[in-house]
């Protein structure tokens, strides 16, 4: 199993540039970079059916996923999440096939275990000596245990008002924890500044390529769960936005191989009524959002108030047919007891707010 990888492509003019070096965001347009791969070679050299003989987890993707060494991956264990089919909230909503990605069960107890997988392997492969991560919460943890993986120094920056277990598992991997007033912006400020300061490599949401490469592993799971069948629809809790726009750039890899057939599932994006720039932007047309004054919820994962690839999510959004929805805070917590009752399920407000 080796990558396919071919370069990083700038996701506003489209120019190239080297995978083989270590690179942020695009030097051209300081927007996301996509790493991209030679699929015709793939399609032509991996049988899709070889990979369910694979040990279940995200590495199975190897191919198109950025890491070439396989001795360079910095692995937990992370994906091969059931696909649950609901039974009872399915049937109370009137749906046939509802389905819940069950992401808990990833190591540090979320779906932040494969972004930070992906991109800590590939600075590995790159040479980086260590990392520095802003955080509203479940991603520092995840930084913090892969960094401790590697062997590498982790500077992780979170708001003062960020849930106390996420600062403690932190500080339990041996990760340095940075307190910063204001919100995920202000830390991811000094996050880079400190990262430019002693060269360390910001691991800040899609301001490097890779996250999001690990990130569109779920979308990868679930068509190959579904019996390679692309599902409907995907609703989607949003803070930062990789998610949908891994899942989104992964499908569109499985239809360019012919690996699946049919079209994108409609992309639902769901955000708190305390903060939704998503859903005022595209609400109002608009291919960008903009800052969300005083941002509140409980769902500190969605307390996102400028997402930094906010183009890239409004575009998965509109490219497929989908939508953009708030949930006040009560309907979360609500809908925490009621997926844990009628499902066995226990949610996060995050989770709980699809």
């Amino acid at each position: 199993m080796t990558s396919y990888i071919s370069h990083l492509e700038c996701t506003i003019c489209g120019k190239s540039y080297p995978h083989e070096q270590l690179i942020g965001v695009s030097p051209c347009c300081e927007k996301v970079l996509f790493a991209r791969y030679d699929l015709d070679k793939l399609g032509r050299e991996v049988d899709r059916d070889s990979l369910v003989s694979r040990p279940d987890t995200m590495w199975r993707y190897a191919e198109l996923l950025p890491v070439n060494d396989p001795g360079n991956i910095v692995s937990l264990g992370e994906g091969g999440t059931p696909l649950i089919k609901s039974v009872n909230l399915a049937k109370k909503l009137g749906m046939r096939n509802l389905y819940i990605k069950e992401e808990g069960l990833n190591p540090t107890g979320t779906f932040k275990a494969r972004g930070i997988s992906a991109a800590v392997s590939k600075a590995v492969e790159l040479g980086v000596n260590g990392f520095t991560m802003p955080s509203a919460g479940n991603a520092a943890g995840a930084a913090a245990a892969y960094g401790a993986r590697a062997g590498m120094e982790t500077k992780v920056f979170m708001p003062k008002d960020a849930p106390d277990a996420n600062k403690k598992e932190t500080l339990v991997a041996g990760s340095e924890l940075n307190l910063v007033e204001g919100l995920i912006n202000d830390a991811g400020r000094e996050a880079v500044a400190v990262a430019k300061e002693l060269g360390l490599f910001d691991l800040s949401t899609l301001k490097e390529p890779y996250r999001a490469e690990g990130k569109k592993s779920m979308g990868l799971e679930v068509v190959q769960q579904l019996g390679w069948k692309m599902p409907d629809a995907m609703i989607y809790p949003t803070g930062g936005g990789t998610g949908i726009i891994g899942m989104y750039k992964g499908f569109k890899e499985l239809l360019e191989l012919g690996w699946i057939q049919g079209k994108q599932p409609k992309f639902i994006s769901v955000q708190a009524d305390g903060c939704q720039p998503i859903v005022r932007a595209f609400n109002a047309g608009a291919d960008t959002s903009e800052m969300w004054e005083n941002a509140t919820t409980k769902a500190d994962g969605l307390r996102v108030p400028h997402p930094f690839a906010d183009y890239l999510i409004l575009e998965a959004i509109k490219a497929t047919g989908g939508t953009a929805l708030a949930v006040s805070d009560q309907e979360m917590i609500a809908a925490m007891y009621e997926m844990a009752t009628a499902e066995g399920i226990f949610p996060a407000p995050e989770g709980a707010a699809t």
